[in-house]
């Protein structure tokens, strides 16, 4: 499965934005860290959205695994997403 760069830009843009998606998640799946996405944002992202996303997920439990309640047990909520 080769994706192209913007497709797999597009995904991790897409997790990082997604409330329950941990940044381990993403380093897991893309190899990128917190720093790497949050530049990977800050570059792709309009500044006001970027600003929109980094206050969003400043200090957010369920984006660190360390800070995530156990009563979290997956990435995303399962209407999350639409049937394609």
């Amino acid at each position: 499965m080769n994706d192209s760069k913007a497709e797999r830009e597009s995904r991790i843009i897409e997790m990082a934005w997604e409330d329950r998606t941990p940044f381990e998640a993403i380093k897991l799946q893309f190899g990128l860290n917190e720093s790497d996405v949050i530049r990977l944002m800050r570059s792709r992202l309009k500044p006001s959205s970027f600003k929109l996303w980094r206050a969003r997920v400043s200090g957010r439990a369920t984006k660190h695994l360390k800070l995530r309640s156990g009563d979290v047990s997956r990435g995303y909520c399962p209407t999350q997403y639409k049937h394609r």
